[in-house]
């Protein structure tokens, strides 16, 4: 668990323009994001491919992406791995979206999602695992970092649409009722008076 992060440089805020890029995806095609101009994109930078919380967070986004897709957005992927190592993700997972090599580092500086973690009491240089919302406009309209990856999906969907992120229902946990005390047994009325009638005992004849 990361307990402190030094940025080399601070995340873009709230309100600016997106630093524009070029990079190369997956599909061997060069990505600029000034030609996504008119599109709300989700730019999520991640650590590394198929490990543990980069793989749930990847496959939540492709799980969502028709969703994210309805409300016009483009979602798109950001690690420094090669793209044979993006190519094996994607195919290894079906990942329906973009992800984009970045190995000179040049977007992770820009968007200030490089910096020094303290990881388990040991510190690393890596890459800060941020999402950043960008609207039609070409502004940055939200600003997600440090991500924690359950439910982030779900929220940056959520904080795209202009809504509240749904909080997780509650599973109800049944308690087993009481069991009833055993009712005790009511003789029945015959049986009392059959009680009642039963003559007394003779007494032992009385010593001649």
């Amino acid at each position: 668990m990361t307990s402190s992060i030094l940025r080399k440089n601070e995340p873009v805020r709230e309100g600016v323009s997106a630093p524009d890029f070029s990079l190369v995806s997956d599909k061997n095609e060069r990505v600029r994001l000034s030609d996504l101009r008119g599109k709300n994109v989700v730019l999520y930078f991640y650590p590394k491919d198929d490990t543990p919380g980069c793989t749930i967070e990847a496959r939540d986004f492709s799980a969502a992406l028709d969703k994210f897709e309805k409300a016009g957005a483009t979602v798109l992927g950001v690690s420094k791995d090669s793209l044979e190592s993006h190519c094996k993700f994607r195919d290894k997972y079906k990942l329906k979206f973009g992800l984009l090599s970045d190995p000179e580092l040049s977007a992770h500086n820009a968007y200030g999602v490089w910096g020094e973690k303290n990881m388990y009491g040991k510190k690393i240089l890596g890459t800060i695992r941020s999402t950043f919302l960008i609207g039609k406009d070409g502004k940055i309209a939200r600003v997600f970092s440090p991500v924690k990856v359950d439910g982030h999906a779900a929220a940056v969907l959520a904080a795209l649409k202009g809504e509240a992120p749904a909080e997780k229902k509650k599973t109800a946990v049944k308690v087993p009722a009481k069991a009833a005390a055993p009712k005790k047994a009511v003789p029945s009325k015959s049986v009392e008076k059959s009680v009642a009638k039963k003559p007394a005992a003779k007494k032992g004849a009385a010593k001649r």
